[in-house]
């Protein structure tokens, strides 16, 4: 009898790799060959290895990581459409400032954007401040995880905002690069945690009327959005982000 997915977590880490690279590599078919697949599904797994404090369902997290990969691999030779801005969030460990953007962007967005975050030296989960005040404003981060910074999702991003680690993101023409500078919530409380989160907000929602004409709420094609909640006490507008150097 054949083994089923749900069995792949009794299985050693090399097997249930192996069988994600073949789903992985059907699913890319005619557009990244399977040498390639499993390459990256096994640098996938040996990246988040590094700095896991647990192992049980790495393989499963590689997947999906690796999943993510191909397919900004595949937007970069133009081989699947990009309907929609492509941003990538960069800091340096992932669990932090980056996540908050990524999960602002997408609850003020929806899916007017697509959004990824990685971490030039990623750490071994989200902060739970982060967590706790991202909750306080109804977002939840519960399937995200910190994920390393690779080549290919630098090529498939339309705009790259750094944080903290603009030296650690490659660089390539024709793409939008920006800097924020903002305090890293791991030297912080919960109220110093929230307004870095009030700072990610106004700063993406200036990015998200650039990249999105009809701005930053979600468009037609996604139901009419409560009214998104607000993040502490209004506070002047930022100043626009600055661009790398």
């Amino acid at each position: 009898m054949s083994t089923g997915r749900g069995q792949d977590g009794l299985l050693a880490p090399e097997h249930v790799l192996h069988r994600a690279a073949e789903r992985l590599a059907h699913q890319f078919t005619g557009m990244v060959n399977a040498e390639t697949v499993e390459r990256v599904v096994f640098e996938s797994y040996t990246a988040l290895v590094r700095t896991a404090t647990v192992s049980t369902h790495l393989p499963s997290l590689a997947e999906k990581f690796s999943r993510d990969r191909l397919t900004a691999l595949a937007q970069s030779r133009g081989l699947i459409a990009k309907p929609v801005p492509e941003i990538l969030y960069v800091c340096v460990q992932n669990s932090g400032r980056s996540q908050m953007a990524a999960a602002i962007t997408r609850h003020l967005a929806g899916d007017r954007v697509h959004v990824r975050s990685a971490g030039s030296q990623p750490g071994a989960g989200i902060l739970p401040g982060v967590i706790e005040v991202l909750a306080e404003a109804g977002i939840e981060v519960n399937e995200e995880f910190p994920k390393p910074l690779t080549d290919d999702v630098v090529r498939a991003a339309d705009a790259v905002v750094t944080m903290g680690c603009g030296d650690a993101c490659p660089f390539y023409p024709g793409k939008r690069y920006l800097d924020w500078q903002l305090d890293d919530p791991a030297d912080l409380d919960l109220d110093g945690i929230r307004h870095v989160r009030d700072e990610i907000r106004r700063h993406v929602e200036d990015l998200l009327a650039e990249l999105t004409p009809a701005g930053p709420t979600a468009g037609p094609s996604t139901p009419p959005p409560s009214p998104a909640p607000r993040f502490g006490d209004a506070r002047p507008p930022s100043s626009s982000a600055q661009a790398c150097s």
